[in-house]
């Protein structure tokens, strides 16, 4: 998911062709032959991994573990960066800003689904590789799936 946190102030720089960015943190949590997605409940809609912005003065992973925790209730543990300051600017957010510079992490989680966070969370479920190629995804969890050859 790459939510737009409303209440907190965004992170922002300029892309290399000079257009005001975001920068973003998602999360890609597997176990065993399965991904945990939501079903995001505001736009962009669509199945993704826990994903938002980085807060200004955040670190970006600080930011991912803050938004699995928002979006699902779950701890992320054993984290890892799989992509730095990827800047893909055809990703838009509802804030009106085109272009995102990515942090992708994997990890693990612990605790239990919180199901509270309806605003922004429809659904919450693990899903296998053959699953999600028959989903709806959020257009730039198509790309990391596409990326990481998951679909």
């Amino acid at each position: 998911m790459h939510a737009c946190n409303m209440s907190a102030t965004p992170k922002v720089g300029t892309s290399h062709n000079g257009k005001d960015m975001h920068y973003s943190v998602g999360a890609m949590i597997k176990r065993g032959d399965t991904y945990l997605l939501i079903e995001r409940n505001t736009p962009p809609f669509g199945f993704a991994g826990p994903a938002g912005h980085i807060d200004e003065g955040e670190l970006s992973e600080d930011a991912v573990r803050r938004e699995v925790q928002e979006e699902t209730g779950f701890q992320l543990t054993n984290v890892t960066l799989l992509t730095a300051d990827e800047e893909l600017d055809w990703n838009w957010c509802r804030r009106g800003i085109e272009v995102h510079s990515w942090y992708l992490y994997e990890g693990s989680i612990e605790g239990d689904v919180d199901e509270t966070n309806v605003r922004e969370v429809k659904s919450i479920g693990w899903y296998t590789k053959e699953q999600i190629k028959t989903l709806t995804l959020e257009p730039v969890w198509k790309y990391w799936f596409k990326k990481y050859n998951i679909i």
